[in-house]
């Protein structure tokens, strides 16, 4: 028998799946948390829950997707880029650390349009040396002739060995030289995060015995080995959600469906038309940078399982928000250094949140480059123990805007954990879930509730999920409406409950699929208020890792 796994790793869990090749049965799944610290932590917990009793040596195919590179450039993270454009006098507002123009470029026919000035060349790479980790060389009409690039690249190596020189050429053939700039930039950039990914995943792979060739799903569905990814990793936008639609459309047996991946920090909706996922083909927007990359048609909602509750407009408002922020639960936070029985502070002094330290802290250290704040922040919670953001204020005299800032930092990277109320939560009050302790989502409620001026727990756990559900339900006729007419009608949506006059109500007309361990619980509202059916296929809550083995054995 062989054997196929299918690793899905995204900011809050890491899934992994194990197949029968001959049979496409999915024999075993396992959900563990990412470990952004070290990766391979967590895709190695995932992969060897799943091959418990199987000889590795009988797995020939590995397939893995994945939202890192895409958070990172949320988060802000990666290489720093400098950017050469030539033969273009126009700046673009990009993720790089300076930009420096030079004349050359060619025409639409190929043609020399001015000689490459080298020695402005020459002068730019000078002034970035050492100041950056790799360059971009984008040449007008590059995809025409890109011998300007290509003798760019060479001077630049000469210039500055080792750092690695991306040009536009090699990643796009389409004309748009800010797309081709975009794209380039983001390669280069991601680079480091996706050679850190798939390093954790091989060395994970190579601790559990197993060895073949691993794929790395493209954000359109397709395959590439692992240098392609390296080198190309702005094609792994919407890796994850390419991943949810291959799943959705193998419950879809030919038709037409819409697939719903409710997550801990973000849900994502694809379609999938006559049975195969729909591809934007020319290009999409990352983060805010139009690029050339395809990817499946998607939209991705901030909320999810773990987003943080907490009121609005002050307190006893009875408004509640509901992400896009991500806190660990309270009925999955016992195991967090010092935790706290929320019935001791939410709600106290208006605090929503506890700070601890992550239990990875102590093997994780600090480091050199950390910031005089974080490291305040953590000697404060090493000397008294967990606080509230209100009490860290206090004792560390700064403001709520700086940090928010530092706790949002520390938390990517695993130095502490905030928990708080999240629809999880309140799964464990209103709908009997049973994944952790209900207790303190219990008395997480109360606390919250009385902040709001809402009548009780119950009262508060039905105004989060009807939230969730809302969100959702946006979500999904955002995506429907841009395609069906071009745009989103954001505001009217957004506006529709708020009208005195105006009942406005959309209905679908296709089924939806429903994907993640909460969908199953969160989702059937959403189908309702759509005037639809939903299902939630076997293996649901695994459905990622399923979809990128999928797509690798196709």
């Amino acid at each position: 028998m062989a054997y196929g796994i299918g690793i899905d790793t995204g900011g809050t869990y890491t899934d992994a799946a194990l197949m029968d090749l001959a049979t496409g049965e999915v024999l075993a799944g396992a959900k563990r948390p990412t470990t952004h610290h070290d990766l391979a932590l967590g895709i190695g917990a995932a992969v060897g829950a799943v091959l418990q009793g199987v000889d590795a040596a009988r797995v020939t195919r590995v397939a893995v997707s994945t939202t890192l590179a895409t958070n990172a450039v949320v988060e802000g993270r990666g290489a720093r880029v400098a950017l050469i454009l030539i033969g273009q006098g126009r700046s673009f507002t990009l993720p790089v650390e300076s930009v420096s123009h030079v004349r050359g470029g060619h025409t639409y026919a190929g043609a020399e349009a001015e000689p490459l000035d080298l020695e402005a060349l020459a002068v730019a790479v000078e002034g970035f040396r050492g100041n950056v980790d790799a360059y971009v060389a984008c040449a007008s009409m590059s995809f025409a002739n890109p011998a300007h690039e290509l003798v760019a690249a060479r001077a630049i190596a000469l210039m500055d060995p080792g750092a690695p020189v991306f040009c536009s050429h090699q990643v796009s053939e389409l004309p748009g030289m800010e797309e081709r700039s975009a794209t380039a930039v983001l390669n280069a950039r991601l680079m480091p995060v996706m050679r850190e990914f798939l390093d954790a995943v091989t060395g994970a792979l190579a601790q559990l015995g197993v060895s073949c060739p691993v794929h790395v799903v493209r954000g359109d569905g397709a395959p590439m080995g692992l240098e392609q990814a390296v080198g190309g990793a702005a094609h792994t936008f919407a890796s994850g959600p390419a991943a949810t639609a291959r799943f959705g459309a193998r419950a879809a047996d030919g038709g037409d469906v819409l697939v719903i991946d409710v997550g801990g920090t973000t849900t994502d909706v694809t379609l999938v038309t006559d049975g195969r996922p729909c591809i934007v083909q020319g290009g999409s927007r990352i983060g805010d940078w139009p690029t050339h990359v395809s990817s499946v048609s998607m939209h991705t909602a901030g909320v999810g399982g773990d987003s943080w509750v907490r009121p609005l407009g002050g307190s006893a408002s009875g408004t509640l928000g509901v992400g896009p922020a991500r806190v660990l639960p309270l009925a999955m936070a016992a195991d967090l250094p010092g935790f706290a029985d929320p019935a001791s502070w939410m709600g106290v002094d208006g605090a929503t949140r506890l700070v601890c330290l992550d239990p990875a802290a102590d093997a994780i250290g600090l480091g050199p480059s950390a910031r005089e704040l974080g490291r305040a922040v953590v000697a404060r919670l090493l000397a008294d123990g967990p606080a509230t953001p209100q009490r860290l204020m206090a004792d560390l005299r700064v403001s709520s805007l700086a940090l928010d800032a530092e706790l949002a930092r520390l938390a990517v990277r695993q130095r502490v954990a905030l928990t708080g109320f999240t629809p999880t939560d309140a799964l464990h009050v209103a709908r009997g879930l049973d994944l952790g302790d209900g207790r303190a989502a219990l008395a997480g409620a109360v606390g919250l509730a009385r902040l709001a001026g809402l009548r009780d727990a119950d009262a508060l756990c039905a105004r989060v999920l009807d939230a969730v559900a809302e969100r959702i339900e946006t979500a999904v006729l955002r995506h429907v409406l841009r395609r069906e007419a071009g745009h989103d009608m954001g505001g009217l949506l957004d506006a529709r409950r708020d009208f005195s006059f105006l009942d406005v109500r959309f209905g679908l007309r296709i089924p939806l699929v429903g994907l993640g361990a909460a969908g199953a619980l969160l989702l059937p509202p959403v189908a309702k208020r759509l005037g639809t059916t939903i299902v939630f296929p076997e293996h649901h809550e695994i459905g990622n890792a399923v979809g990128a083995l999928l797509m690798a054995v196709d």
